[in-house]
This record gives structure tokens, C-alpha cells and sequence, in this order.
């Protein structure tokens, strides 16, 4: 009695079988009697026990990993039990008993077993889900923490944009009253010189209409020194024009003495 490798890599669930000594472990077999599965936990032993306990009476030897199934099962208790039927120890029916007995306790051990586990499995599990809710916990916090300071930053962002856009307004409406005021004074500035330049005509007539007067006034005096300046120069030359006139005289009377002395003469 011997097991049989079945499965992929890592992963092997064997077969009890009835098998000849001289055959390979993986060969022929004469009967499977079980199916055993280490990979579970506890491990699923699956064994026809009526097949199992005949064949170990009729002489089957098994190996070491079988022979702990078949005790773990109670088939080698069910044997040691009819050697003391056959020795009159007691009878049939109280080996029946107390293999039925036996199998409950084991039953029940086996139950035990399988529900600590399960609750061990169940506790880690729990402590698992735990550990991952209270990091989820932490990390909705981060993100919580992170989308407030982004919130503040955006409120930060919209209040600077807010203040930026009453500043620009404040500025626009400061550069609207200036241009206003710009606009009124450039008004103010140039009624007056409107007025000026309306006035101009004015004086530039008035200058005008003065201008000839100072002017023939001016001419006057200026004609003035001229006739004064020619009086001068008439006068001046008077003299020897006078002078002139009384030496062409006297030669004119020299010449009219001249002819005469000479008609007296002759």
C-alpha cells in the first residue's frame, strides 16, 4: 500500500493504491483504494476504509505515510481491536463500540481542529482587513489633508485673483477719473485758449491798425530829421554858393569895366 504522485509542480495530491513491490511508484497498480491532498490544511484524506482495513488483514504492507493515514483514519484501531476479539478480550460488538467511540472523539478533534484554524484564518483575515481599513483611513486622511490645502490654496488663488481684479478695477476706475479729470482740465485749457485764439484776431488787428499808426509816426520824425538833416546841408553850402555868386559878379563887372576902358581908349 503506497501513494501514487498526481498534480503539477508545488502542487501534488497523491493516490493510495494496492500495488506489487517490484512495480515503479507512478506504474501499475491493482486497486486505489483513497486520495490524500497535503495542499489543504487540514490535509483531505479521502480512503475507502472497509478496501483499506481488508487488504491490511489479508497482508498488504504499507508505507510510512499510508500506514499514519490509515491510523489517523482508525483502520489500524479497527485491527488492534479484532485481535482482541480473536484473543477473547471482549467481543465484536464492543469493538464496534469502541471504534465508534474512537472515530466521534476523532470526529470531533478533526472538528476542532478545522474550526480553530478557520477561526485563526478568520482572525488574521480580520486583522488584515483591519490594518488595510485603518491605512485606507490614513490615506483618505492624506488625500482629505491634501485636497484642503489644494482647496486653500485655490481659495488663496481666487481671493489673489479677486483682489487683483478690484486692484485693476480700483486702477481702471482711478485711470477713468484721471482721464476724466485730464479730460475736463484738457476742456478747461482749452476754452481759454479758444478764447485766446479768438482774442488774437483781435489784438493782431488792434497791433496791425497801431502798427501803421506808430509807423507814420515814426515816418514823421524820420521825415522830419531828413528835412532837418537837408535844411543843414542847404545851408552849409549858402556860403560859398553866395561867395561864388559875388566873385562870378565881380568878374562879370570887371568884364563890362574891361570894354569900356577900352572904347575910351580909343
Amino acid at each position: 500500500m503506497r501513494l501514487t504522485r498526481h498534480g503539477r509542480k508545488r502542487y501534488a495530491f497523491y493516490h493510495i493504491v494496492v500495488a506489487d513491490s517490484r512495480a515503479p511508484r507512478d506504474g501499475r497498480y491493482i486497486e486505489r483504494i483513497g486520495m490524500y491532498n497535503p495542499n489543504s490544511n487540514p490535509a483531505t484524506i479521502d480512503l475507502d476504509f472497509d478496501k483499506a482495513y481488508d487488504w491490511l488483514v489479508k497482508g498488504a504492507q504499507p508505507t510510512d505515510t499510508v500506514r499514519a493515514i490509515l491510523s489517523y483514519k482508525g483502520v489500524l484501531y479497527k485491527k488492534h481491536l479484532m485481535g482482541g476479539v480473536k484473543k477473547g478480550a471482549f467481543d465484536e460488538e464492543e469493538a464496534e463500540r469502541r471504534l465508534e467511540k474512537w472515530l466521534t472523539e476523532k470526529e470531533a478533534k478533526i472538528q476542532a481542529q478545522k474550526e480553530r484554524i478557520e477561526g485563526e484564518t478568520n482572525a488574521e483575515l480580520k486583522k488584515r482587513l483591519e490594518a488595510e481599513a485603518k491605512l485606507n483611513e490614513e490615506r483618505a486622511a492624506a488625500i482629505a489633508a491634501k485636497n484642503a490645502e489644494l482647496a486653500g490654496e485655490v481659495e488663496d488663488e481666487e481671493e489673489a485673483a479677486t483682489t487683483e481684479e478690484s486692484t485693476e478695477e480700483s486702477t481702471e476706475a482711478a485711470a477713468t477719473e484721471e482721464a476724466t479729470e485730464t479730460a475736463e482740465k484738457a476742456k478747461a485749457t482749452e476754452e481759454p485758449e479758444k478764447e485766446e485764439k479768438a482774442a488774437e484776431p483781435v489784438k493782431e488787428e488792434k497791433a496791425e491798425e497801431a502798427a501803421p499808426a506808430k509807423e507814420e509816426s515814426a515816418e514823421k520824425p524820420a521825415a522830419e530829421e531828413k528835412e532837418e538833416a537837408k535844411e543843414k546841408e542847404e545851408e552849409k553850402p549858402e556860403a560859398p554858393a553866395a561867395e561864388a555868386k559875388s566873385e562870378e559878379a565881380e568878374k562879370e563887372e570887371k568884364k563890362e569895366e574891361a570894354p569900356k576902358d577900352k572904347g575910351a581908349d580909343s
